[in-house]
Protein backbone atom coordinates (compact mmCIF):
# COMPACT_ATOMS: atom_id res chain seq x y z
CA UNK A 1 0.00 0.00 0.00
CA UNK A 2 1.43 3.30 -0.86
CA UNK A 3 2.09 5.89 1.77
CA UNK A 4 0.15 9.19 1.28
CA UNK A 5 0.44 12.53 1.61
CA UNK A 6 -0.82 15.11 4.01
CA UNK A 7 -1.05 18.81 3.37
CA UNK A 8 -0.46 20.69 6.49
CA UNK A 9 -1.90 24.62 6.14
CA UNK A 10 -0.51 26.97 8.70
CA UNK A 11 1.25 30.21 9.28
CA UNK A 12 2.52 30.11 12.49
CA UNK A 13 6.14 29.04 11.96
CA UNK A 14 6.70 27.71 15.61
CA UNK A 15 3.29 25.62 15.51
CA UNK A 16 4.27 24.25 12.13
CA UNK A 17 7.46 23.09 12.71
CA UNK A 18 5.94 21.49 16.35
CA UNK A 19 3.29 19.45 13.93
CA UNK A 20 5.33 18.86 11.16
CA UNK A 21 8.07 17.35 13.86
CA UNK A 22 4.76 15.29 15.29
CA UNK A 23 3.58 14.06 12.26
CA UNK A 24 6.92 13.15 11.07
CA UNK A 25 7.27 10.83 14.41
CA UNK A 26 4.25 9.07 13.50
CA UNK A 27 5.70 7.71 10.30
CA UNK A 28 2.28 7.21 8.68
CA UNK A 29 2.64 10.00 5.65
CA UNK A 30 4.95 9.68 2.72
CA UNK A 31 5.34 13.48 2.71
CA UNK A 32 3.95 16.43 4.57
CA UNK A 33 3.03 19.24 2.31
CA UNK A 34 3.22 22.76 4.20
CA UNK A 35 1.42 25.95 3.40
CA UNK A 36 2.12 29.04 5.22
CA UNK A 37 -1.24 30.80 3.91
CA UNK A 38 -4.17 30.41 1.99
CA UNK A 39 -3.24 31.55 -1.65
CA UNK A 40 -0.10 28.89 -1.29
CA UNK A 41 -2.34 26.00 -0.06
CA UNK A 42 -4.53 27.07 -3.07
CA UNK A 43 -1.55 26.51 -5.39
CA UNK A 44 -0.42 23.18 -3.88
CA UNK A 45 -3.96 21.65 -5.17
CA UNK A 46 -5.68 21.41 -8.38
CA UNK A 47 -6.38 24.72 -9.82
CA UNK A 48 -9.54 25.62 -12.74
CA UNK A 49 -7.10 24.39 -15.28
CA UNK A 50 -6.65 20.97 -14.32
CA UNK A 51 -10.00 18.21 -14.77
CA UNK A 52 -8.10 14.65 -14.70
CA UNK A 53 -7.46 14.01 -11.54
CA UNK A 54 -4.47 11.69 -13.30
CA UNK A 55 -2.48 14.48 -13.66
CA UNK A 56 -2.80 15.65 -9.70
CA UNK A 57 -1.01 13.74 -6.50
CA UNK A 58 -4.04 14.78 -4.05
CA UNK A 59 -2.98 15.19 -0.39
CA UNK A 60 -4.86 12.02 1.70
CA UNK A 61 -5.95 15.07 3.94
CA UNK A 62 -5.74 18.66 4.24
CA UNK A 63 -4.85 19.52 8.32
CA UNK A 64 -6.13 23.71 8.50
CA UNK A 65 -5.79 26.37 10.46
CA UNK A 66 -8.30 29.11 9.77
CA UNK A 67 -6.65 32.26 11.02
CA UNK A 68 -4.44 32.45 8.04
CA UNK A 69 -2.70 35.44 5.97
CA UNK A 70 -4.03 35.97 2.14
CA UNK A 71 -6.86 33.98 2.21
CA UNK A 72 -8.66 32.63 5.28
CA UNK A 73 -8.92 29.19 6.25
CA UNK A 74 -12.98 29.35 5.83
CA UNK A 75 -12.25 30.26 2.35
CA UNK A 76 -9.79 27.93 1.29
CA UNK A 77 -12.33 25.40 2.52
CA UNK A 78 -15.27 26.57 0.28
CA UNK A 79 -12.85 26.55 -2.51
CA UNK A 80 -11.69 23.25 -1.83
CA UNK A 81 -15.09 21.85 -1.86
CA UNK A 82 -16.17 24.15 -5.40
CA UNK A 83 -13.46 22.30 -7.65
CA UNK A 84 -14.25 18.95 -8.85
CA UNK A 85 -11.33 17.13 -8.06
CA UNK A 86 -11.00 18.21 -4.40
CA UNK A 87 -14.89 18.18 -3.26
CA UNK A 88 -14.33 15.22 -1.28
CA UNK A 89 -10.72 15.36 -0.27
CA UNK A 90 -10.98 15.14 3.54
CA UNK A 91 -10.36 18.48 5.25
CA UNK A 92 -10.00 18.68 8.98
CA UNK A 93 -10.07 22.17 10.63
CA UNK A 94 -7.12 22.32 13.40
CA UNK A 95 -7.37 25.72 14.71
CA UNK A 96 -7.41 27.54 18.27
CA UNK A 97 -10.66 28.95 17.10
CA UNK A 98 -13.44 28.14 19.21
CA UNK A 99 -15.72 30.32 17.86
CA UNK A 100 -19.02 28.95 17.21
CA UNK A 101 -19.68 31.14 13.87
CA UNK A 102 -16.27 29.22 12.70
CA UNK A 103 -17.26 25.68 13.97
CA UNK A 104 -21.18 26.09 12.09
CA UNK A 105 -19.47 27.69 8.85
CA UNK A 106 -16.66 24.93 8.60
CA UNK A 107 -19.21 21.94 8.97
CA UNK A 108 -21.80 23.84 6.39
CA UNK A 109 -18.84 24.20 3.89
CA UNK A 110 -18.14 20.56 4.36
CA UNK A 111 -15.47 19.79 6.95
CA UNK A 112 -14.55 16.59 7.64
CA UNK A 113 -13.59 17.63 11.56
CA UNK A 114 -12.86 20.33 13.64
CA UNK A 115 -9.80 19.87 16.26
CA UNK A 116 -9.40 22.91 18.48
CA UNK A 117 -5.35 23.08 19.10
CA UNK A 118 -4.54 21.99 22.56
CA UNK A 119 -2.28 24.69 24.41
CA UNK A 120 -0.63 21.29 26.73
CA UNK A 121 2.23 19.85 24.54
CA UNK A 122 1.43 16.33 25.16
CA UNK A 123 -1.89 16.88 24.51
CA UNK A 124 -1.42 18.38 21.30
CA UNK A 125 1.17 15.56 20.67
CA UNK A 126 -1.42 13.24 21.42
CA UNK A 127 -4.63 15.13 19.02
CA UNK A 128 -1.99 14.79 15.77
CA UNK A 129 -1.45 10.83 17.02
CA UNK A 130 -4.92 10.55 16.70
CA UNK A 131 -5.35 12.72 14.03
CA UNK A 132 -2.58 10.92 11.67
CA UNK A 133 -3.72 7.12 12.44
CA UNK A 134 -7.19 7.58 11.52
CA UNK A 135 -6.40 10.27 8.20
CA UNK A 136 -3.28 7.90 7.43
CA UNK A 137 -4.21 4.49 8.43
CA UNK A 138 -8.09 3.74 9.07
CA UNK A 139 -9.65 5.85 6.53
CA UNK A 140 -10.45 4.49 3.29
CA UNK A 141 -10.18 6.72 0.35
CA UNK A 142 -11.93 6.99 -3.33
CA UNK A 143 -10.06 5.60 -5.90
CA UNK A 144 -8.71 8.06 -8.05
CA UNK A 145 -10.56 8.48 -11.20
Amino acid sequence: MKKKSILLVEDNPHEEMLTTLLLEQQGIFAEIMVARDGEEALNLLPGEDQINRAEVELPAVILLDLNLPKIHGLEVLRRVRAHPLTRVLPVVIFTSSLEESDLTTAYQLGANSYIQKAIDFDEFSESLRLVSKYWGLLNTYLPAS
